[in-house]
C-alpha cells in the first residue's frame, strides 16, 4: 500500500475504484493515476478542472459514451527515462478518470481546453424548459 492509499478512508477507496474500473482493461505500458480534480458549478454550466502534469494537449483523449465522460491523458514516459531525481513529489505516469453525467448537462456542447498541464472541461447545462400553455382543440 502506498502512503496515499493509507490516508484514504474506505469510502474514498470505493469511489476511486468505481471511477477507474471499467469493463475493459488498459494494455498500455506504464502507470495510471487518478488526477486531482476540482468540480464547480455556476448557474449555466459545470466546470471540471484536472491536474495532468507532463501531458501534452495532443495526448489527451476526452470521449463521451453512454452518458459517461472518459478522460485519458498519456505522458510520454521516454522524456523521463534517463532522469534520476534526487527528490520527487509526484510519480510519472498516465491519468484516467470517468464521470457519469446527469441529464442536466447538454452533452452536445461540452468543451475541453488544456494549458500548462491543467485540463478544463466546460459542461453547459441544458436550458430550463419554459412552461407554456397548450391550446386545447
Amino acid at each position: 500500500m502506498t502512503k496515499q492509499e493509507k490516508s484514504l478512508t474506505l469510502s474514498e477507496k470505493e469511489v476511486i475504484k468505481k471511477e477507474v474500473s471499467s469493463p475493459q482493461e488498459n494494455t498500455y505500458a506504464g502507470k495510471y493515476f487518478i488526477p486531482d480534480t476540482d468540480i464547480f458549478e455556476t448557474n449555466k454550466e459545470l466546470f471540471v478542472i484536472m491536474d495532468v502534469p507532463g501531458v501534452k494537449k495532443d495526448d489527451v483523449s476526452v470521449r463521451l459514451e453512454r452518458n459517461v465522460l472518459h478522460v485519458d491523458a498519456r505522458v510520454n514516459c521516454q522524456d523521463y527515462q534517463n532522469i534520476h531525481p534526487i527528490y520527487s513529489e509526484y510519480n510519472v505516469g498516465n491519468y484516467a478518470r470517468s464521470f457519469t453525467l446527469s441529464s442536466e448537462v447538454d452533452q452536445s456542447k461540452i468543451e475541453a481546453s488544456m494549458e500548462d498541464g491543467v485540463l478544463t472541461l466546460k459542461l453547459p447545462k441544458v436550458p430550463e424548459v419554459e412552461p407554456r400553455k397548450i391550446r386545447v382543440l
